[in-house]
């Protein structure tokens, strides 16, 4: 499994891009009759801060936007300032100080209204809203990052790159006898060196013969490796903050897949190309709901979400299948230059079985893209 050439290590979006982003938001905040939006992110989580500033957020990041004006970048963390100035060249970048809110506040003119954009703890929204209107801008920011520039999807693909770098070294290294700690770190080892960020990888390893889970795991477990295990995964490494591909798979270790494995796994792989099929522009949420119906119609149920948006966060068209939607499928229609990922976690109804197939997949006016080159189907390995 020859992951092709890597990528070279990310160097960045032009300023050509970083404007393009600015130009987009104040866009937003002229029809919202705004001259002041507040960024906010904290602990590595926050995607509109480095999508409109560069600075992954570290412990805690705001960011002061006003119409015409730089922005002003506010780091918590005194040592963090020196890097985040590096990375964020347009900005103003200033230490927080002990009261962000109190400092964010000082930066705003009294009474105006002001837009925000991230998870404001409560007491930082109460502090932003004393006498004066907020106006919650979250919605718009996702909407403004569901279709992809040129130099986003270039960076996606550089993602998926290293994700199926990662997945080779995961399944062609020995498996037997490795805990799901030492697989992490194979994982990592793939594209840490080459510049890669970690998003996700998620691993789940259960005996074929008497399984007990369905889906991989969020925090890996001391138990090795065994003959005859069911290896599921989820791999997502990045190339900046929220751009990272996502590439989802089985693997039936030093065994032939039993024949529950090989069902559900037939089922997944059907429901994958039903759906991936109708990834074109003007096709509703609904329709690929709808194109799914395989996985009930074979007595089976998902446990993780049968598609979602992807690049810039965890987007809409968020959508479960028939028989496990935990949210209502979402009135929207797909549009070219979406990226979304097609995952079905085709399940036994009780929960103990579980298989992953899917990958990040680009929507264009003839079809799905492919942006991953990892082989598709149920891997066998040692």
């Amino acid at each position: 499994m020859n992951p092709g050439a890597l990528p070279p290590p990310f160097a960045g979006f032009s300023a050509q891009e970083m404007a393009r982003r600015r130009h987009a938001l104040e866009a937003v905040m002229e029809s919202e009759g705004l001259e002041h939006v507040v960024l906010y992110g904290a602990n590595r989580s926050g995607a509109a801060v480095p999508w409109l500033t560069g600075w992954p957020v570290t412990r805690e990041a705001h960011v002061v936007v006003t119409r015409g004006e730089p922005d002003v970048l506010l780091v918590s963390f005194y040592n963090h300032v020196p890097d985040a100035r590096r990375r964020a060249a347009d900005a103003d970048v200033r230490f927080a100080g002990d009261d962000p809110a109190a400092t964010v506040v000082g930066l705003l003119p009294a009474g105006a209204p002001v837009g925000f954009v991230g998870s404001l703890p409560w007491d930082q929204h109460a502090a932003l809203s004393e006498g004066r209107r907020l106006v919650p801008l979250n919605r718009a920011h996702t909407r403004l990052r569901l279709v992809k520039s040129a130099e986003e999807l270039a960076a996606l693909r550089d993602a998926a790159a290293l994700t199926d770098a990662a997945a080779t070294a995961l399944v062609e290294g020995p498996l037997v006898g490795c805990t799901e700690h030492e697989l992490a770190a194979r994982i990592e080892a793939a594209y840490v060196a080459r510049g890669g960020m970690h998003h996700i990888h998620y691993v789940g390893v259960t005996p074929m013969s008497a399984p007990d889970r369905s889906v991989p795991a969020q925090w890996p477990r001391a138990r090795p490796v065994a003959a005859g295990d069911l290896l599921t995964f989820e791999l997502s490494a990045a190339v900046a903050p929220e751009y990272s591909g996502q590439l989802l798979r089985s693997v039936a270790v030093a065994a032939e897949p039993t024949d529950q494995v090989l069902r559900l796994h037939e089922v997944a792989a059907a429901a994958l190309d039903a759906v991936a099929a109708r990834l074109r522009p003007g096709v509703h949420a609904q329709e690929l709901v709808d194109a799914a119906a395989v996985i009930e119609d074979a007595g089976f149920t998902t446990v993780d979400d049968l598609v979602h948006g992807f690049g810039g966060g965890y987007l809409p068209p968020v959508i479960g299948s028939r028989s496990r939607a935990i949210r209502p499928t979402p009135d929207m229609t797909l549009e070219a230059g979406m990226t979304v990922v097609v995952q079905p976690n085709v399940a036994t109804q009780d929960g103990t079985l579980g298989v992953q197939t899917g990958e990040l997949l680009l929507v264009t006016a003839h079809g799905p893209e492919r942006l991953h080159t990892f082989p598709r189907g149920l891997v066998r390995a040692a």
